[in-house]
């Protein structure tokens, strides 16, 4: 457990972040780092709420340098059109908070490419995303790339012999597996930035039970998951300020290390103010990681060389 709050975020002045999700998680980080000074971009497929998110930043933060950005993370084109666009306009990213996620949609959905939607969206856009973003980072003279998992990870497993759930589509598998990737695909980043000295410091952060829009996008509002969450939140759930703590610690305290995994410290880690989390023996493994990132390249095309 560290001592640390939102008052807590040293002065960000004069750094560029992008954050992935213009809503709930999203929008609360990108409103802490623009309030302490930060240029951000905030990054999302929906225009309308995007532009919204960025009024409301705006009306609380007069001063804030922030703007949306149109980034699809289930197309691979628009990761690239998008990355295009940041190195064109800027030199250097201090921040990338991989945030935006998919949950769990009742039927299985695919991407602009073909890929089982939280999949493709949730890790493969990432990875796309920070891959393609690797020159601005390097530029930078401490950039930290946060990517955010969720407990969820736990439960998962890495189906290599079924990644797209084309077999039989399990909506929380599905979810699991994608946040299970996220956060062995932070801690693989690291090692490959010590071995190849990209400079970078990678983390990952999970909210706990915040109370987002994750759900009533994802599962929906009908089901006993959703009644079951109705329930949980009326005791174990916090807001998406809060939730948004661990991501905001991960990418700008002086405490966060390299290949650290941050979340709150309270009940099962859902609620709490922000420490360091438990993560997976299956997340640690470094054999599976290494496999994962190879057929993440093979699948994607695109390589961090």
């Amino acid at each position: 457990m560290f001592d640390w709050t939102a008052a807590s975020i040293p002065d960000q002045t004069g750094k560029f972040a992008i954050v992935t999700g213009t809503g709930g998680l999203g929008y609360e980080t990108a409103l802490e780092l623009a309030s302490r000074g930060a240029e951000v971009v905030l990054a999302g497929r929906n225009r309308t709420k995007g532009e919204k998110s960025v009024a409301r930043i705006l009306a609380e933060v007069p001063s804030a340098k922030v703007s949306f950005e149109e980034l699809d993370l289930a197309s691979l084109n628009s990761i690239s059109v998008f990355a295009e666009r940041m190195k064109a306009s800027h030199r250097v990213l201090d921040i990338l908070v991989n945030n935006a996620g998919v949950m769990s949609p009742p039927e299985r959905k695919t991407s602009a490419d073909g890929f089982e939607l939280q999949f493709g969206t949730n890790h493969l856009g990432h990875y796309v995303l920070t891959a393609r973003l690797l020159p601005l980072l390097r530029a930078a003279p401490r950039p930290r790339v946060t990517t955010v998992s969720s407990g969820m990870h736990r439960i998962g497993q890495i189906h290599f012999d079924d990644l797209q759930f084309e077999k039989k589509y399990r909506p929380a598998a599905a979810y699991s597996q994608s946040k299970l990737a996220n956060l062995m695909f932070a801690f693989e980043l690291q090692r490959r930035s010590d071995a190849k000295g990209w400079g970078l410091l990678s983390d990952a952060a999970h909210p706990g039970y915040a109370l987002t829009d994750l759900i009533p996008n994802g599962p929906g509002t009908t089901g006993m998951s959703y009644q079951f969450s109705r329930m949980l939140a009326l005791f174990l759930s916090q807001s998406p300020a809060e939730g948004a703590l661990p991501i905001l610690f991960a990418a700008t305290s002086a405490e966060a290390r390299p290949g650290g995994y941050y979340g709150p410290t309270g009940t099962f880690e859902l609620i709490g103010v922000p420490g360091h989390a438990h993560s997976s023996k299956l997340a640690q493994d470094k054999a599976v990681a290494q496999r994962l990132w190879d057929v993440s390249q093979q699948l994607t095309g695109v390589t961090f060389e």
